[in-house]
């Protein structure tokens, strides 16, 4: 694995004066990957949805829409796509926009296969009809895999599949992938696609509905207990800036002389203390915070759906290709979430400087110049604990 010095200079030089497009860039990983992107050097254009203002979300909190060409379009609607994708000439495409949620799929499991299936179909014909592109991420999901509740991680070569709307919706994406990689992509000179599956990702920013830790904070901020429904399920744990680092050196070798021996599927999990049940990540988050965190209670009933029990990934093949490897304990990334929530919920501190300041302080010695905000992180997380 290459030192962590050289790793932050290879992602600047792989980056800088780069033109990426990001879609789903208003959601939370989308989010940090242009704050990442930024810090990087790249020029950074995003294809989103328009967002309303949810809590402390990230786009709205560190006011990204001022740091990239911010451009709204539904990628359901591939006209609409494709006028938004105007003047763009991008090296490098990331593809996260999607629903991203297990339960709002039962309720809606058309609107989950139309944006995560037909969308992912949309933005990589747009990109086949990029001359400037040379690479695509698509961004799929650790559910992706036919969950067969072993005890095992899973690897890239196990089987898709899905039990639930949104599971075989992602699925389905890396199929889409697949095929089009296949039909179209297939010039080992040519642009190439990389498809990425995360673990249970967790971080500041994040206020989606029915995800532990922003229900954990949603109930914090409103003095009342939050329901947990099945705290005994495994999940592989990671804090946010673990994955989207593995996509950015997937994305560097895409960008590379040797494009096409990346032009595959990777996991990125945790180490092996990520994977932990519900309720033993919701008590390290309680410690986290301190006083005054919302209470839990237990509300599993009968007619909940259905959402797997155990889950695992195996990261190996990243380790391996990429030289990736997961730098944070499960505390560590708890602390991390826990300390950006808590700024956020306060008046005072500058959100962009103290998440460019976790970035700095999650590379160690970052590659850039520290910014002035970056170099009083020390201050500022002690002012905002």
């Amino acid at each position: 694995m290459p030192e962590q010095g050289s790793l932050d200079q290879a992602l600047v030089a792989a980056y800088r004066g780069k033109r990426i497009l990001v879609t789903g860039h208003t959601g939370f990983k989308g989010g940090w990957l242009c704050l990442l992107l930024r810090r990087l050097g790249a020029e950074v254009s995003g294809i989103a949805l328009q967002r309303p203002p949810q809590g402390p979300d990230f786009f709205h909190t560190v006011g990204l829409g001022e740091l990239v060409d911010h451009r709204i379009a539904d990628i359901r609607d591939a006209a609409a796509y494709g006028a938004a994708c105007q003047g763009l000439e991008p090296d490098l495409v990331f593809h996260l926009a999607a629903q991203a949620l297990v339960r709002p799929s039962y309720a809606d499991p058309v609107e989950t296969f139309a944006t995560n299936v037909t969308g992912t179909a949309v933005v990589l014909d747009a990109v086949r009809r990029m001359p400037s592109v040379r690479g695509a991420i698509v961004v799929t999901s650790d559910k992706c895999y036919d969950n067969r509740e072993w005890e095992w991680p899973y690897r890239e070569n196990d089987a898709l599949g899905g039990a639930d709307p949104y599971s075989a919706s992602k699925g389905c994406t890396e199929l889409v992938a697949a095929a089009f990689r296949q039909s179209y992509f297939g010039d080992p000179t040519g642009c190439q696609i990389a498809t990425v599956r995360a673990g249970n990702v967790i971080g500041g920013g994040d206020m989606s509905l029915d995800r532990l830790l922003p229900d954990i904070v949603r109930a914090t901020l409103a003095d009342t207990a939050v329901t947990i429904r099945n705290p005994a399920s495994v999940r592989p744990w990671q804090h946010v800036l673990e994955p989207l680092t593995g996509y950015l050196m997937l994305g560097a070798k895409l960008l590379g002389s040797d494009a096409a021996h990346y032009a595959t599927a990777f996991n990125f999990g945790p180490n092996a203390d990520g994977f932990i049940d519900v309720e033993a990540l919701a008590r390290q988050f309680q410690h986290s915070w301190g006083p005054g965190v919302a209470q839990i209670a237990f509300g599993h009933r009968p007619d909940d759906p259905h959402e797997a029990g155990m889950l695992t990934l195996d990261s190996s093949k990243a380790q391996a290709r990429l030289g990736w490897r997961a730098r944070l304990t499960t505390e560590q990334a708890v602390a991390m979430a826990a300390e950006w929530y808590r700024a956020a919920t306060r008046s005072g501190p500058d959100m962009r400087a103290f998440s460019e300041a976790q970035i700095a302080r999650y590379f160690g010695t970052f590659a850039l110049a520290p910014s002035r905000q970056a170099q009083s992180f020390e201050g500022t997380a002690t002012a905002c604990a």
